[in-house]
């Protein structure tokens, strides 16, 4: 199944080999369980994207890629750049919108952004109180956005939290998940995609 990722540096996995991307550990993941195949076909993500970006940027390919399962993975950047919250509510259930029409609601995904405020770098990034709660919101936003729209959700968020006490998950840049915080993920998301790749009739 053609499987195309949506979102920003939590997708394209900054500050870790290709491998080490969380998308690419999910296919390689189902492929060693005997999951379903997937063919990652494109990682859209680009480092510092938000919602707006995707939009322009992202999901215009989406015609072109023709995916079978989709991800979203997006947030961060629109709470550190200052977007909305009626906005950021705005943009994610178009670009939902476009991934359903593109791949159907029961083939798509919805991931929660994680809190890099725990990270050695977070504070860099604005108040980490203020930034952690924000991030929390937009979570929300998200996942009710997407449960609206019979999407799934995998929350990642209390995985995230965990890089407080526990260094090894975060990438050499101090700031991103490691490619150990990315396999965790996985294990949350791989049982989801499995699901959402059964064939229609089951």
């Amino acid at each position: 199944m053609r499987y195309v990722a949506l979102g920003d540096s939590y997708t394209i996995g900054t500050s870790v080999a290709a491998a080490e991307r969380w998308p690419d550990q999910l296919v390689a993941r189902l492929a060693r369980t005997g999951g379903p195949a997937l063919e990652l076909v494109a990682n859209l993500g680009v480092n510092g994207f938000t919602t707006r970006d995707v939009l322009r940027f992202e999901v215009p390919r989406l015609a072109v890629l023709r995916p079978e399962i989709a991800s979203l993975l997006v947030g961060v950047n629109d709470v550190i750049q200052g977007v909305g919250e009626a906005e950021y509510r705005r943009n994610v259930g178009t670009i939902l919108d476009a991934m359903i029409e593109a791949a159907g609601a029961a083939r798509c995904f919805f991931v929660t952004t994680p809190d890099y405020t725990v990270t050695p770098a977070g504070a860099d990034y604005g108040d980490p109180t203020t930034v952690a709660a924000a991030i929390r919101g937009c979570n929300a936003i998200g996942a009710e956005v997407a449960t609206g729209r019979g999407v799934a959700v995998v929350d990642v968020h209390d995985v995230s939290l965990r890089a407080a006490a526990d260094r090894s998950l975060v990438a050499v840049d101090g700031l991103h998940p490691s490619g150990l915080q990315y396999s965790l993920w996985v294990d949350r998301i791989a049982p989801v995609v499995a699901r959402l790749a059964l064939p229609a009739d089951n």
